[in-house]
């Protein structure tokens, strides 16, 4: 029973916060701040969306990253070229974020607005990682 009420929960917790996203409000630096349920603000990843060109790049934690985004369905795109420079990582927890960040790049994910403790920014999900981002900079 405890397990049936607490999947309940999580379930509409993911439909209050979860809100897909105007892709426009995409376009900047978003700031990797929880990865598969792991705070992972340490390993300093960043993506940045250039929504009018169709373009990502960033940093995975080790490496300069960039490529095409490609735009499978309204709300899920994918990163299918995904180039990076090729840097050693420093620590474990960065080598960690590094290859499933591009995992879920290259899987394909789907991007919504979402709220994680306190924090609003977006979650990009993909079939196999569930990653949260929060705006860098200044939000109006």
């Amino acid at each position: 029973m405890f397990f049936k009420q607490t999947v309940l929960m999580a379930a509409l917790s993911i439909l209050v916060w979860s809100q897909p996203i105007d892709l426009k409000k995409l376009n900047g630096a978003w700031h990797l701040r929880i990865m598969d349920g792991m705070e992972v603000r340490k390993a300093r990843a960043i993506l940045d969306f250039d929504i009018e060109r169709m373009k990502l790049s960033g940093f995975d934690g080790c490496n300069r990253i960039g490529g095409a985004l490609q735009k499978n369905s309204e709300h899920n795109m994918t990163v299918p070229m995904l180039m990076a420079t090729k840097m050693a990582c420093r620590e474990p927890i960065h080598n960690w974020v590094s290859q499933r960040l591009h995992e879920a790049l290259k899987d394909g994910f789907n991007v919504a607005e979402d709220k994680k403790n306190g924090v609003e920014g977006i979650s990009i999900k993909s079939p196999s990682h569930e990653l949260f981002f929060k705006k860098m900079g200044k939000t109006p």
